[in-house]
């Protein structure tokens, strides 16, 4: 790679490293508005259930953000790069707005829709970004992407126990400030060398002339489709997983046993995890491939969802608290590498628009299962588990199925190391 252009302190990072730092700093703007909950329940004197409104505007928009981009074909016609800095820009500026010209549910709903629309720009365009840096290890790299994601995902719950006191629009603000960093190491560090150009993208390739080549293209290709369903039957568990984790600690003898960490504390802890979880499996990538990773955490997790179901009643508080953490860095391991399968396998002048469908895909099947997840859970409590377990299982014959229609054609999926 060659990194020579870059400021020494990327330079000594790293384009890989760089990245994933910037898509912290990014995505932090995704769950900006959790850390103020209690108090803009407070001042809006509004409900819980109200404030959940707020992540859901978030989703929806960033799940017609990365439609748009699919669709419409943005992400492959220009730098993705470019396309970043203008979303981390665009979504500093909406979540200013957000924690300053807010006056009630409505507006701020509106505020949260645009962050989510920005976020479109950002998350599956820094996967992008990996692979145009690193194609040779896109297991790996997507590892440390998603990691971070992770941590910004339990970020919230860590605010919560220690920044108690800070004002709520200081926080929003400090992810503005955050998002904006993140948009200058990406202005800095630019498109890597392993994709073709953008502006070379925009004229038709002679294959391509009669026909337009669209991101549909992309599910025509099985190694593709096994890796899109496989990562369907993840995302149906991942974000339900991480909504319910506090009433998982909350219901149980966790609460309890462990008071002195309190219930926001081992939230973070089980959340957070799972940025070890996809340290671990993208260095596993490197030696197994990123089929047998994806796969086996997708199983793992399964069984995880299974024993919780079962035995939370009779398992004790040491052992019930481990099986959560290994559920959490389970849950999000296979993640990275069902992206870095699909990335491997679509052609090169649709990965953008792949991976951003797919995102899209992905979270729109999240709300529904949330929405079902915490449902049931006011109906029959922890038994509410039970509704994970079948997107596993579900991802996990998918990409069966897919496979054997790809192997019958003559074309492995096995993940490139």
């Amino acid at each position: 790679m060659d990194d020579r252009h870059l400021p020494w302190p990327l330079r000594w990072c790293g384009p890989v490293a760089t990245i994933a730092v910037a898509q912290l700093l990014g995505t932090s703007l995704w769950f900006s508005a959790n850390s103020a909950a209690a108090d803009l329940m407070i001042a809006w004197q509004v409900s819980a259930a109200d404030i959940g409104w707020l992540t859901s505007s978030v989703q929806v928009g960033f799940i017609l953000g990365t439609l748009f981009i699919a669709l419409s074909g943005l992400a492959d016609r220009y730098r993705a790069s470019r396309i970043f800095v203008c979303s981390a820009v665009a979504g500093a500026l909406f979540n200013a707005g957000f924690a300053w010209l807010s006056e009630g549910l409505t507006s701020a709903m509106v505020f949260r829709f645009l962050v989510g629309v920005s976020l479109a720009g950002i998350y599956p365009v820094g996967m992008k970004l990996i692979v145009s840096w690193a194609p040779e290890r896109t297991g790996q790299a997507l590892a440390q992407l998603v990691a971070m994601l992770t941590l910004g995902t339990a970020l919230p719950h860590a605010l919560r126990q220690v920044g108690a006191d800070l004002p709520w629009q200081t926080i929003i603000l400090a992810s503005s400030g955050l998002a904006l960093l993140g948009a200058l190491l990406i202005h800095w560090l630019g498109d890597g060398p392993h994709l073709p150009d953008a502006r070379q993208r925009r004229a038709p390739s002679p294959s391509a002339v009669g026909r337009r080549v669209t991101v549909l293209d992309a599910f025509r290709v099985n190694r593709f489709r096994a890796a899109a369903l496989g990562y369907f039957g993840h995302m149906w568990e991942l974000y339900a997983f991480w909504t319910v984790v506090p009433l998982l600690v909350s219901h149980t003898v966790l609460a309890s046993k462990f008071a002195v960490l309190g219930v926001s504390g081992m939230s973070f802890g089980i959340i957070g995890v799972g940025a070890l979880g996809c340290v671990m499996g993208g260095w596993l990538s490197r030696r197994f491939g990123s089929a047998k990773v994806a796969l086996g955490a997708l199983g793992a997790s399964c069984a995880c969802a299974v024993v919780f179901a079962m035995f939370w009643q009779d398992l004790p508080a040491i052992a019930l608290g481990l099986l959560l953490l290994v559920w959490g860095a389970t849950v999000v391991a296979d993640s990275p590498q069902f992206s870095a399968l699909s990335a491997q396998a679509c052609p090169r002048e649709l990965v953008g628009a792949a991976l951003a469908i797919q995102n899209s895909i992905g979270f729109a099947i999240t709300v529904v299962s949330i929405a079902a997840t915490t449902m049931l859970f006011e109906r029959i409590g922890l038994g509410a588990a039970w509704l994970l377990v079948p997107g596993p299982i579900v991802g996990l014959l998918g990409f069966a199925w897919a496979s054997r229609r790809s192997i019958n054609e003559g074309v492995s999926t096995e993940g490139t190391p």
